[in-house]
Formats: structure tokens, C-alpha cells, sequence
């Protein structure tokens, strides 16, 4: 995700916190210090902090139950709005789903237990009500937060915690296509109703949580409608086969030539067996140019290790490549027989296929 950057990698993820989240906390800080002074600024920006310590240690709950079905968790990303744990993958087995999807909401009970039950932080009215008085005690008001996150993230709307479950139990009747196009419908709703409670109470978080809901509603139910259109129909349908490739000895000037002269976003990098060696990007060769003279070899600024499908595999083998969350990658290589690079597919023109197959059953 970009304006993100690492700060530490827990059990196998790297923990990345956004760039706005610190206007949240100096918007904390703000507002504390108008009301209180400087001892209210430090309690309310330490507050925060422990609440989204918090969100850490919940979406650390999804990454654990997804490792127990192989399935990694690169980032987990810190934003105003909360944590999103990126998976490699969701689990296809709705009990598996299940799991995953209810793991994160575990932590916070068992933190609330911690702080209730050991440490005696009761939530009480005050701290429900007004979850920034500081009367109630700091470890009532995060006890009373870890309630709320449980109760908020089991809330249906997809694809939130609740939504999940709702789109697993779905799926146990449904096929996972409708089962997700139902649960994104009901995500879609409760994205409606958060951003009308959002305006009515003048809660501008609300109002974002609205905005994520249903953008990632819309966009979960289309990945997973291509994903299963994409099942049916081989890469070889879907891939670029009229292309303009640069050879491992190609410089910047060769690639700025190429892309005035096609309409082409990226450039398969191929040596002198039609092997692919990587693909330089637009954006990189533009950064490229930027610093270095036209002289400088593509090689340099090339992405590597690009994924590599069979001609004979289905476009939904290319397809989960692009969109793994752990690597940012332009491009999967479809090969031939003999190894050579036959093709390439990319987002775009997988989603160009869809469209068009889309537009034709209509």
C-alpha cells in the first residue's frame, strides 16, 4: 500500500503503518491539549496508541489461523480507520473461512477478559458513552474499545469479520460466486447506513469506514466473479501475444524509443533464447530516465523474478499471481513448450477480458 512504511515484522508479517495515521494522532493530540493541556495530549496520543496496539494484536489473530491452512500474511497495514491484514489468499473452505474471519475478534475477548476480569477495568457507562473522558481510567476505556471491536468487526458487512462469516455460511448453500455477490449486497447496505450515522453524529471515521466498506465490498465480489469466469477460459485467450520485447542488452534509449512508437504500459525483457529475464515497467523506465542517461541498461531497473504460467494452464493460475498482496507484480509470462516466453497478461487486459466476456452473455 503506498504512503506506508515498515516499523517492525511479527510471526512472519511485516507490520506497516500509513502516513496518515499520524494525522490521527496529532488530531488527538490537538484536541486533548485544547481541553487539558499537555497531560491530556500525552494520555490521549498514549491512548491511541494502545488502542491500535490493539488492532496489531487482532488482525496478528487472522494471520495466525490463516498460517494454519499455509497461508501466509506479508503486510498488516495501520490505518485511521483501523488494520487491514493482507492474505495471500483466502481460505475456499467456508469452515476454514470461519476461522480465519472470527480469529481476530477472539484477540480482542481475550484482551477485554485480560483487563476485566484480572485487572478489574470495568467498562461502565461513562466510557461507553464518551469514549474520550478520561474519568473512567485508561484501562476501562480500552477494555470498553475491545468490546466495540468485537461487536463492530462481527457486524455483516462484508468484508468485514462479520461479513465474512456471513459470506462462509452463504457459501455452504451457495455457490462462492453468489455466495460473495450476496454478502458484498449486505456489506453495501451497512456502508450506506455507517455513512449516515457518520454524517447525523458528525463522525468523520465513520463516514471513512463507510467509504472503505463499500469500496472493498464492490471490489472483493468483482475479483472473485473474474477469478471464477477466469476458471473457465485458457491463458491463452486471455495473454498478450502481440508485443514489442527488449533484449537483455537493451538500454533506456531503446526502451524510450519503444514506448513512443507502441501503445504498450510494460516491455518483456528476453534474451537470446526467448527466455523472459523480467519486465520493465513505464513508471520505471520514466524514474529511470529521470537519473540515469538513455545509455543505462533496462536490465538495471527491470522487475525480476516475474511468475511464469504454462500455455496450457487456465487464465485464473495468472490471475491469483497478480493479485498476491505480497509482491507488486506488472506482469505473469506465459511460455511455450520449450520454456520460451509465448505471452504475457496483466491486470488490465485480464479485466478487459472479463468486460468484454461480460458485455457478450448480455
Amino acid at each position: 500500500m503506498q504512503w506506508s512504511f515498515p516499523v517492525a515484522k511479527v510471526a512472519g508479517s511485516e507490520i506497516r503503518i500509513h502516513l496518515t495515521f499520524f494525522l490521527l494522532l496529532l488530531w488527538i493530540g490537538i484536541a486533548s491539549f485544547q481541553q487539558g493541556g499537555g497531560a491530556a495530549a500525552t494520555e490521549g496520543v498514549a491512548f491511541i496508541i494502545a488502542v491500535f496496539a490493539c488492532v496489531v494484536l487482532h488482525e496478528l489473530g487472522h494471520a495466525v489461523a490463516a498460517r494454519r491452512y499455509g497461508i501466509k500474511t506479508p503486510r498488516i497495514t495501520l490505518l485511521p480507520i483501523g488494520g487491514i491484514a493482507q492474505l495471500e489468499r483466502m481460505p475456499e473452505d467456508p469452515r476454514e473461512e470461519i476461522v480465519v474471519a472470527i480469529a481476530g475478534p477472539l484477540v480482542n475477548v481475550v484482551i477485554a477478559a485480560v483487563l476485566i476480569v484480572i485487572l478489574g477495568a470495568f467498562p461502565n457507562l461513562a466510557a461507553i458513552s464518551n469514549i474520550d473522558n478520561p474519568e473512567p481510567g485508561f484501562l476501562a476505556r480500552l477494555a470498553t474499545v475491545n468490546v466495540i471491536l468485537v461487536l463492530f468487526n462481527l457486524i455483516p458487512a462484508f468484508p468485514m469479520d462479520g461479513g465474512r462469516v456471513l459470506r462462509a455460511l452463504l457459501a455452504m448453500r451457495f455457490s462462492r460466486v453468489r455466495a460473495t455477490e450476496i454478502a458484498a449486497t449486505v456489506g453495501q447496505v451497512a456502508s450506506f447506513i455507517f455513512g449516515f450515522l457518520g454524517l447525523l453524529s458528525g463522525n468523520v471515521l465513520l463516514i471513512f469506514v463507510a467509504i472503505f466498506v463499500y469500496i472493498a465490498a464492490t471490489g472483493e465480489s468483482q475479483a472473485t466473479s473474474f477469478q471464477a469466469m477466469a476458471a473457465r477460459v485458457p491463458v491463452r485467450r486471455g495473454m498478450i501475444t502481440k508485443y514489442e520485447a527488449l533484449g537483455s542488452a537493451s538500454t533506456l534509449g531503446d526502451a524510450a524509443d519503444a514506448l513512443l512508437r507502441t501503445t504498450q504500459h510494460e516491455f518483456p525483457v528476453i534474451d537470446g533464447g526467448g527466455n523472459l529475464r523480467g519486465v520493465l515497467t513505464r513508471s520505471a523506465m520514466v524514474a529511470a530516465l529521470q537519473q540515469h542517461d538513455r545509455s543505462y541498461p533496462v536490465h538495471e531497473v527491470m522487475a525480476r523474478d516475474i511468475p511464469l504460467v504454462p500455455d496450457t494452464a487456465m487464465l485464473d493460475a495468472a490471475f491469483k499471481l497478480l493479485q498476491s498482496p505480497g509482491d507488486d507484480v506488472p506482469a505473469v509470462g506465459v511460455t511455450d513448450r520449450e520454456g520460451r516466453l509465448a505471452g504475457y497478461v496483466t491486470t488490465e487486459n485480464i479485466g478487459e477480458l472479463m468486460m468484454v466476456g461480460e458485455a457478450a452473455r448480455r
